[in-house]
């Protein structure tokens, strides 16, 4: 069996980063992502896609990622039930990501008010155990 999902967009807000009781790091954020083909107006729609990421994955994405940055996401779809506060059955469809990979440069203002104050990396981030 495979599930696999590989999406290229961009983040529509500030990835957030949490941490689990038991200390592990999470992070989630949005992905747009344009649909091939132009509405009847012309006009190209977009999906917008949740992304969790775990670990060291999600303490990078949190320090490097921000509003309006390119990435291509890998990972699998994952459907998760909860009950909201009315006690509403939801169903929640995300991508849980294995592999995160920056499309783009940090400019030069956000990389001067960064921790690091360098640019992101340009290299994926790929072993991160699942």
């Amino acid at each position: 069996m495979l599930n696999k999902s590989i999406l290229i967009g961009r983040l529509v807000a500030d990835p957030q980063l949490r941490y689990t009781q038991s200390g592990t790091a999470v992070t989630s954020f949005t992905l747009a992502v344009d649909r091939p083909f132009t509405n009847q107006s012309g006009e190209r729609e977009a999906d917008f896609i949740d992304i969790v990421t775990w670990r060291k994955l999600a303490e990078t994405c949190a320090n490097y990622l921000n509003k309006g940055r390119l990435v291509a996401v890998e990972g699998r779809l994952q459907i998760r039930s909860y009950d909201d506060r009315d006690g509403i059955r939801r169903k929640a469809a995300e991508i849980v990501a294995d592999q995160v990979r920056f499309l783009d440069r940090q400019n030069r203002d956000d990389a001067s008010s960064s921790e690091t104050g360098s640019d992101a990396p340009d290299q994926g981030y790929d072993d991160v155990p699942f």
